[in-house]
């Protein structure tokens, strides 16, 4: 439910959305232009702000194509504290190039991850020496072209008002789904009803022909601060649960059966952590009676200082984007896209 004190910026939402319809009729029309490049791209994106699942499918395309082909991942890298291209390496901070691209370059070390606001520059760097470029949250960046595009919609999204910023969370218009290539639904419940699908196919269809998947959050084994799986019994532990990402709901409703208790402490999505932060991590922590440990999200791990909280356990969950149906069918999609950029560009 939307507070009433976003409907009173309605207006603006609807001034926001006409200046979103404009630009995005220029790029259509061809009177703004958008460059295409030769080495083929996968563009990831969504229509709304933050917390639909980005990263896990970034992380999954890297899985499905690393073993074949050079990949590249190029980012933004939100939350940086530093501008224009830069690579990711094994000893960058999150304040250098953002806390997902870090992700990135931590779960995968041969991987070539880098960042740059200007994605065509990006790629001219890296189209020579990469066969495939996947381009995280480059959806609305329209000075480019994509070869390929996966839009994702958080599935509790699509069974609520779909209004532009600052009255919703949407930043561009449901009608921007037409230029996507595939749909995946993300954070579905494993059960789905055909009511559900019916729904959804209804809301995305009057916009976009475009093939849909649904897909749900798969919690993997906790891990420590140096990235190593470690046995926990949850069942005997207080647990702090600290968190800055978009939406943190479902890692708490995860959570909740399985610990004696949970106090949340929330920051916004991609915080960089201040002193008063860290003092008021601390307190919230000695306020906790038993046994107790601090679990965060995989992206916070990577902004928050271990040298500051090397005194308190603290332990995070990945997460892996898992279809519910269909995997083999979206893997082909994406393949099929592959071997026909390499057959146009090699003739």
């Amino acid at each position: 439910m939307i507070p009433l004190l976003r409907w009173i910026l309605l207006p603006i939402s609807l001034a926001y959305l006409l200046i979103v319809w404009v630009r995005n009729k220029l790029y259509d029309e061809g009177i703004l232009k958008s460059k295409s490049f030769d080495v083929p791209n996968i563009v990831i994106g969504n229509l709304a702000i933050g917390g639909t699942g980005k990263s896990p499918m970034t992380e999954y395309l890297i899985r499905l194509l690393s073993s074949h082909f050079r990949v590249a991942t190029l980012s933004r890298g939100y939350g940086r504290k530093t501008s224009g291209f830069r690579y990711v390496e094994m000893t960058s901070t999150a304040i250098e190039v953002g806390d997902e691209p870090l992700q990135f370059k931590t779960k995968f070390p041969k991987l070539t991850v880098a960042v740059s606001e200007d994605r065509c520059k990006g790629i001219e760097i890296l189209k020579n020496s990469h066969q495939v470029i996947i381009l995280d949250d480059a959806y609305q960046h329209r000075r480019l072209k994509p070869g390929y595009t996966v839009l994702l919609f958080d599935f509790v999204s699509l069974f609520s008002t779909t209004i532009t910023l600052p009255t919703g969370n949407f930043r561009d218009n449901f009608s921007a789904s037409a230029r996507a290539n595939l749909i995946v639904i993300t954070k579905c419940p494993r059960q789905l009803s055909l009511e559900q699908r019916q729904h959804i196919k209804h809301r995305i269809r009057k916009h976009s022909e475009a093939p849909i998947f649904y897909s749900a959050i798969k919690y993997e084994q906790l891990r420590d601060r140096t990235h190593l799986p470690v046995e926990f019994n949850l069942s005997a532990y207080h647990i702090l649960l600290l968190t800055g990402i978009a939406n943190p709901l479902p890692l708490k409703e995860y959570l909740v059966d399985k610990v004696i208790s949970i106090k949340q402490l929330t920051f916004p999505d991609h915080h960089n952590f201040s002193e008063t932060d860290y003092i008021k991590i601390h307190s919230a922590f000695q306020n906790i009676t038993g046994n107790k440990i601090i679990i965060t999200t995989e992206k916070d791990i990577h902004r928050l200082q271990d040298k500051i909280l090397s005194a308190i356990p603290i332990y995070y969950i990945p997460v892996q984007l898992d279809f519910i149906t269909d995997q083999s069918t979206f893997d082909q999609h994406i393949l099929n896209y592959l071997s026909h950029a390499q057959s146009v560009n090699e003739h």
